[in-house]
């Protein structure tokens, strides 16, 4: 029987779970595969602070799409929501996460208001949690003409982007909030989002249901003692990093919530990805809950 392979996504209750040997616990047989979070794929690849963020037009749905290589991971709900419903797998219904978010600028800039960042080009991913929370928190300030977008890559593209004042506003969420708040940059507006869990059609659901059971133990341990494991926040973000982060001043990141993901949550969220006509290249899903979740 092949190993249940889990996809990391910068949370910490993972790593607690494997220190703690919860997931052996509860019988599974398991192994880590790499993560898309701590990963480049736009200006921080580029390795020069002289060049512009280029355009990157793939993200979280596209890698989706394009088929993960693990039995469970996790993106913005937006994007595992329109990935099960367009047939790239099935949502998990019994749990989903909650990700601190917002969109910052440096120290010094002249934009301190959300109104401010009308017609700014605010550094995001593209069909992913930043460019969907994006859109949902400033449509609360702004008309959706006035928002602005640049698809600069993936989360440490940003942060990158964000460092070497290569772009003014950029979202970013999870551990490099407090990286960047560390170093000076101001949060505008805050776009904590949800998460949520994508398996693949063939996936056991018993060993499904055995990593939520050890996830579940570990989050009660890391919301006991969270300093415990802060250093943990070290795997999730790049080595470039590692002198400028002090992790033991930081949040707990992404916090994993044990709740249903209802069938209203879905529709609702379906239809406003549509309000937005996001997928205009005919990717927009039609799956009925019953056939998209897992529940």
């Amino acid at each position: 029987m092949s190993k249940f392979r889990i996809q990391p996504h910068g949370r910490l209750p993972e790593w607690v779970a494997e220190e703690k040997g919860y997931f052996v616990e509860e019988g599974l047989d398991y192994q880590f595969v790499p993560s898309y979070y701590g990963s480049t794929q736009g200006y921080g690849s580029v390795q020069s602070a002289h060049v512009a963020p280029p355009e990157v037009k793939t993200g979280a749905f596209e890698s989706y799409a394009e088929g993960r290589a693990c039995e469970v991971s996790s993106a913005c709900h937006w994007a595992v929501n329109m990935a099960s419903s367009t047939g790239h797998g099935r949502m998990w219904g019994g749990a989903y996460s909650v990700s601190p978010s917002g969109i910052y600028v440096a120290s010094e800039s002249a934009i301190r208001r959300p109104e401010d960042l009308a017609n700014v080009a605010v550094g995001v991913s593209y069909h992913s949690g930043s460019h969907f929370s994006t859109l949902q928190g400033l449509e609360s300030f702004l008309p959706r003409e006035s928002i602005r977008l640049s698809f600069i890559g993936q989360l440490m593209d940003r942060v990158a982007a964000l460092v070497d004042g290569k772009i003014e506003a950029a979202n970013t969420f999870g551990a490099p909030t407090y990286l960047l708040e560390q170093q000076g940059f101001r949060k505008v507006v805050d776009t904590t989002f949800m998460e949520g869990f994508l398996v693949p059609d063939d996936a056991d659901r018993a060993d499904v249901e055995r990593y939520f059971r050890a996830l579940q133990r570990a989050q009660r341990d890391f919301d006991l003692e969270p300093e415990r494991y802060k250093h943990y926040f070290l795997r999730e973000i790049p080595e470039r990093y590692h002198a400028l982060a002090d992790v033991r001043t930081w949040g707990p990141g992404e916090r994993l919530v044990f709740e249903p993901y209802t069938r209203e949550t879905y529709d609702r969220t379906n239809r406003w990805m549509q309000s937005w006509n996001l997928f205009e290249d005919g990717n927009a899903g039609e799956a009925d809950y019953s056939e998209a979740v897992l529940v």
